[in-house]
């Protein structure tokens, strides 16, 4: 048969075809770092993107013979105008390497540099396998047969190996190399909880097969879908736990936060016992211990260095204004952190039940939402999204991005924000009817405007903020490009407020 095709298009994976006026063959080897087998597909359909040619030098080049080494976990191809392709299969460090004469033209695994130093014309490994050198070595098998793995010594294990004379180990031997040579069957077997492939019949005997081929392809396609299971349900049940964690987290603090405000620890009691003490506050303290006359016990109380316990204080009673907007918001969080936990746990316990790959692929799509991450939903998402105090703000994510949400997204009262004369990203705050965006909102919107800038190493960043009715974009300008009609600016510190929001 001729080469008609070599190339890749999974990491790990080498496709070779080759072609005779009868028939097609193609190899399709796989050599990861867990997992190194050859199966040979009746066809191939190669996609259409993700592909690249490799080796094309083998282009056209006839087989002329298939040598497997002496003792050794290698074979090569023999090709016309001096091409040799050796299959370097040793577990984890498998390669295949094309020779030109003694020159290694193209290794597939690039890691494994030191493979173009091997000569697969000297691979062999010749060694005395005779009575005389299995006494020599005491019925070692490891000695004189060096390939020999578990398999092989577990078989004459169960064949009482350990209790034999040595001639009776010697027959026992020859007895399993017999069929080693000459295999009646192949067998995809389970031993200690794997999925092995072997000549010899030995722990649970799963699938039998008389045509090596077939029992190659069903082994690869066997180990491949059972260890993508248990890899995929570990992910998805990690990920699961990880978000019920984070979840559970922030209930708990959204639910003391709660019990603070509305009982022992309201903004307005906090300043009435700082300007009850004012006295008892050393100058520029960020911990005092006060006495709490509200709760009848002392209690620590967190200050700013740069603050007098005065402005503090009338901070906090202008806070205590809106302190029931802030128990209804965190109600609502609240409630709906609780509702996550529980849908959480009910995929947890939906997936213990799962048993095998086809129920495993009906739950991933069941659970899809909950098992979407956080830079997933983002990536999905036209623009990158945030909130705060219940607002939504868009961020754009590109020159065309940014058009296609001021112009298609956002709507005559929404606040529209840009970092001043710099490019960046269009940012939106949707507008709620009735309400006034709160100053802290408007801060925050400001200062991802001013992140996703080209000021985004600055200290301090401009930042223009306007209702969406004073932006306009004039015809034929260049994607991104607006012109604002009436502006105010904000000074803020360029960085993602939410950047370690959970």
């Amino acid at each position: 048969m001729q080469v008609a095709t070599a190339f890749s298009q999974n990491k790990d994976e080498l496709i070779l075809g080759f072609a005779s006026p009868e028939q097609e063959l193609y190899i399709r080897a796989l050599l990861t770092s867990q997992f190194a087998s050859l199966s040979f597909p009746a066809d191939f359909h190669r996609a259409r993107a993700n592909s690249v040619d490799l080796m094309q030098a083998l282009q056209g080049q006839e087989v002329q013979d298939v040598v497997q080494h002496q003792n050794e976990r290698s074979f090569y191809l023999r090709l016309s105008e001096g091409f040799l392709l050796l299959f370097k299969l040793f577990g984890n460090r498998s390669n295949i390497i094309l020779y030109q004469g003694n020159e290694a033209l193209e290794l597939f695994q690039n890691k494994f540099r030191s493979d173009a130093e091997l000569d697969p014309l000297h691979m062999d490994r010749p060694l005395m396998q005779n009575f005389e050198a299995f006494a020599a070595a005491n019925g070692n098998l490891r000695k004189v047969y060096p390939t020999f793995g578990d398999i092989p010594a577990l078989y004459l294990q169960e064949r009482n190996y350990g209790q034999a004379s040595l001639e009776e180990r010697w027959e026992l031997v020859q007895d399993m190399l017999d069929i080693l040579l000459a295999p009646p069957a192949y067998y995809i077997l389970r031993l200690h909880g794997k999925l092995r492939l072997s000549l010899l019949p030995l722990g649970e005997v799963l699938h039998t097969y008389t045509d090596p081929l077939e029992a190659l392809n069903s082994y690869t396609r066997l180990y491949l879908s059972e260890t993508g299971f248990e890899r995929q349900y570990e992910q998805a049940k990690q990920q699961l736990e990880r978000k019920r964690h984070v979840t559970q987290t922030v209930l708990d603090q959204s639910e003391q936060k709660l019990q603070e405000l509305r009982h022992d620890r309201s903004y307005s009691q906090t300043a009435d016992v700082l300007m009850a003490n004012l006295s008892n506050i050393p100058p520029r303290a960020t911990e005092v211990t006060l006495y709490d006359f509200y709760t009848d016990q002392d209690r620590v109380y967190k200050l700013k260095q740069n603050e007098t316990p005065q402005k503090q204080a009338e901070r906090l009673y202008r806070k205590a204004k809106n302190q029931h907007v802030e128990v209804r918001q965190l109600e609502e969080k609240v409630e709906r952190k609780l509702e996550e936990v529980i849908m959480l746990e009910d995929a947890l316990q939906a997936l213990a039940e799962v048993q095998d790959y086809k129920g495993l692929k009906l739950f991933l799509r069941e659970y899809a939402s909950l098992l979407t991450t956080k830079q997933q939903a983002q990536q999905e998402a036209p623009f990158r999204v945030f909130e705060s105090e219940g607002y939504k703000i868009l961020v754009g994510k590109s020159a065309k991005n940014n058009d296609e949400l001021t112009q298609r997204h956002t709507y005559k009262e929404d606040i529209w924000l840009h970092a001043k004369d710099v490019s960046g990203s269009h940012v939106v705050i949707k507008h709620q009817a009735g309400k006034t965006i709160p100053a802290t909102v408007l801060e925050k919107a400001a200062q991802l405007a001013a992140y996703y800038s080209k000021r985004k190493n600055d200290s301090l960043c401009p930042v223009i903020h306007t209702p969406k009715k004073w932006v306009r974009k004039p015809k034929g300008s260049a994607p991104g490009a607006v012109v604002v009609e009436r502006e105010n600016v904000l000074l803020v510190k360029p960085e993602n407020p939410f950047a370690t929001q959970p």
